[in-house]
C-alpha cells in the first residue's frame, strides 16, 4: 500500500497487559476499578480506544475470568466519558514445555490451554466494539513458552467474533500473521476491510527496526485499518513512524512503563504525550465517534446475565 500521513488519528490506550509488570510500577491497574479508572483518565486524555487486559485483584497476576472483565466494561459504561472498548482474547492458548532434554509431558502447573469458545467467553458477555485476535503462533522471550494460536483455533475464534458482531483486531506480530490475516479474510472467516494492529519489537517477532516495520506497513491491503506499536524507550518514537507512514498509534502501560528516564508513567499521561507528538505533526486526534464511524463498529450494552 502507498505510505502517506495520516492527517486524523486515532490513539489506542493498552492498560495493564499480562505481562509481569505488576510489581514493576504502581502505577499498572490490577483490580477492575483501578483498570477502568485507568481507562476514564485515558479517554479523558485523548485516547478513544481502551485495550483491557483484567489482572487477580490480589496478585496482579493475569487472568481470564470472565466477571473480572465484567465488572470493568460495567464500570467504564457506567461513566460519563465515551471510549471504544477493546478487550483481549489472547489468554488460554499458553502452551508450557519441559526443558530441552525433556520437553514432555508438559508444565501443567503452567499450560493453560481451552477451546476457542471459552478463550471467547468473556467476549460474548460483554460485546465489547473490538476484541483482538493474536494472528499466529510465537516464541515469547521465556525459554520454554509457546503462545499458541493454530490456523484451525484462529478460524474458530474469527468465525465466532464475526458471529457476535464485534470487530476483530488483528494482532501481527510478524509477517506471516499478516499474510494468514488475508487468507483468513479471503475464506471470509473475517470482513474486509480488517484492523490490524503491528506489534514491533516483541521478542521473538518482528524486530522493531524501520525496515521491517515497513515491509509490515505494506503488507497491509488497501483500505484496511492498522495501528502500530513498540516496546519500552521506542514506543513514542513509533508514534511518530506510525502516523508518518499512514497509521494510528497504540500506547500505554501494556507496553512501556517509563514518561522519561527514571520516571514511571500512568497511562493517562502516555496518551497525553502522544497526543502532543500527533498534534505538532499537524495531525488531528480524532475520538471515538470518529472510530466508530470509521470502522462501522456497534456500541452496546454488556449481555444481561
Amino acid at each position: 500500500m502507498p505510505l502517506a500521513m495520516n492527517r486524523e488519528v486515532f490513539i489506542t490506550a493498552a492498560l495493564t497487559g499480562s505481562g509481569a509488570t505488576q510489581d514493576r510500577s504502581p502505577n499498572v491497574p490490577r483490580s477492575p476499578r483501578a483498570i477502568a479508572e485507568a481507562a476514564i483518565d485515558a479517554a479523558r486524555a485523548g485516547a478513544a480506544v481502551v485495550h483491557a487486559h483484567v489482572r487477580d485483584p490480589e496478585t496482579g497476576a493475569p487472568s481470564r475470568d470472565p466477571a473480572l472483565y465484567r465488572e470493568v466494561t460495567e464500570r467504564i459504561r457506567a461513566s460519563e466519558v465515551d471510549v471504544v472498548l477493546n478487550l483481549t482474547a489472547g489468554m488460554g492458548g499458553d502452551l508450557v514445555f519441559g526443558p530441552p532434554e525433556a520437553p514432555l509431558p508438559l508444565n501443567a502447573a503452567q499450560t493453560d490451554m481451552i477451546g476457542a469458545s471459552a478463550r471467547l467467553a468473556h467476549v460474548a458477555a460483554c460485546l465489547p466494539e473490538i476484541c483482538t485476535l493474536d494472528c499466529g503462533t510465537m516464541n515469547f522471550a521465556e525459554a520454554d513458552y509457546v503462545m499458541t494460536n493454530t490456523p484451525g483455533m484462529l478460524r474458530a475464534m474469527g468465525a465466532e467474533i464475526t458471529a457476535l458482531g464485534v470487530r476483530p483486531e488483528i494482532e501481527a506480530f510478524d509477517t506471516g500473521h499478516l499474510w494468514f490475516a488475508k487468507e483468513l479474510v479471503r475464506e471470509g472467516v473475517l470482513d474486509a476491510p480488517a484492523l490490524v494492529q503491528l506489534c514491533m519489537g516483541v521478542p521473538w517477532g518482528a524486530p522493531n527496526d524501520l525496515n521491517t516495520f515497513l515491509a509490515m506497513v505494506n503488507a497491509i491491503p488497501e483500505g484496511w485499518h492498522w495501528s502500530a506499536f513498540s516496546l519500552g524507550r521506542d514506543q513514542m518514537a513509533y508514534v511518530a513512524a506510525s502516523v508518518l507512514a499512514g497509521g494510528n498509534v497504540r500506547v500505554g502501560l501494556e507496553d512501556n512503563l517509563y514518561l522519561d528516564r527514571g520516571v514511571l508513567a500512568t497511562n493517562a499521561q502516555l496518551v497525553d504525550r502522544a497526543v502532543g507528538i500527533i498534534e505538532r505533526m499537524g495531525a488531528r486526534v480524532i475520538g471515538p465517534e470518529d472510530v466508530r464511524a470509521r470502522l462501522g463498529l456497534v456500541k452496546r450494552a454488556p449481555v444481561a446475565a
